[in-house]
């Protein structure tokens, strides 16, 4: 009889990966005795409407500059995995094969780097949108990680499963309510919460970066005197928002809120020339903020 592991390998998406040209492990560093790996979960595909839209004409020049063309944008989405130790900790867990056709690969990708999900002792939010949550559950509505622990911020955790969201969160967004309130209660009596300023787990420091999701984290993951800032989509493109930080974005639900977590994030990173791991940056979603001399920042893989 054909297992459940056995099941989704066969009927997953490791020839779609292939297909993208994804790298499963695509950047990697050493902090103090751990290994910081970034994860391919795919791409997605938005409408540069949605998330650029009714910026100022300079955007036109520095979408060209990056090389970004078309009416659509293909984000990647890059999963970070810390490993120290026998702690295997994963920051969110993709988006499953639900979402978007271009996305859901994360699986493959664990595969790919000689690691079973239930290698993973532990799942870290940053927060609850699909392509972060949705894949914690597999086909079979069971946890996709078996054996893993899993952590949320308090404050988001709380958000997706009041029932006022829904009204109130705009009829765009009210599918990403539907999945994370049901993904949300399936593993509630799994998920453990912390607040702002919390360590959930050695090593790893939490820090509110909200307006993206109203309790967005961010993760300042430190070994000895290493350090690197895992940054969600609090910096969800590099381009946009590292020449112009200001710029409020539409892929942000508060967008004055995004802005000014983005500034705090560039001045931490300014001060303590951290490496970065974003979901959506590109190239593996690992490197640095490099500031311009006229303004603003440039983002430089590792």
């Amino acid at each position: 009889m054909m297992d459940r592991r056995t099941f989704l390998k066969l009927t997953g998406s490791a020839a779609l990966l292939a297909s993208t040209g994804a790298s499963p492990a695509l950047s990697q560093i050493s902090l103090g005795t751990g290994t910081l790996t970034t994860l391919s979960d795919g791409n997605l595909v938005l409408p540069r409407s949605m998330v650029l839209g009714g910026l100022p004409a300079e955007v036109d020049a520095i979408l060209s500059t990056a090389g970004v063309e078309g009416p659509n944008l293909t984000p990647e989405c890059n999963l970070a995995l810390w490993e120290d130790g026998d702690a295997k900790v994963l920051f969110d867990a993709g988006s499953g094969t639900g979402f978007m056709p271009s996305a859901g690969f994360l699986i493959d990708s664990l595969d790919a780097a000689g690691l079973y999900p239930e290698d993973i002792t532990h799942v870290v939010f940053t927060h609850a949108h699909p392509d972060h949550l949705w894949g914690i559950l597999d086909d079979f509505d069971d946890v996709a990680f078996p054996e893993s622990k899993l952590l949320m911020g308090r404050v988001e955790r709380d958000y997706w499963l009041d029932p006022n969201t829904i009204d109130t969160i705009g009829q765009e967004r009210q599918s990403f309510v539907a999945g994370a309130l049901r993904r949300l209660e399936l593993i509630a009596d799994r998920i453990e919460v912390f607040d702002d300023g919390a360590v959930p787990l050695p090593g790893i420091n939490a820090w509110m970066t909200p307006g993206h999701t109203p309790g967005h984290m961010a993760f300042e993951v430190r070994s000895g005197s290493n350090s690197a800032l895992i940054v969600g989509d609090a910096l969800g493109n590099h381009h946009v928002s590292f020449a112009h930080p200001e710029w409020e974005v539409g892929s942000d639900q508060d967008q004055a809120q995004g802005a000014a977590s983005r500034a705090r994030i560039f001045d931490r990173l300014k001060a303590e020339d951290m490496q970065i791991i974003g979901f959506h940056l590109p190239n593996g979603g690992m490197g640095r903020a490099e500031a311009m001399p006229e303004g603003g920042y440039r983002f430089v893989n590792s």
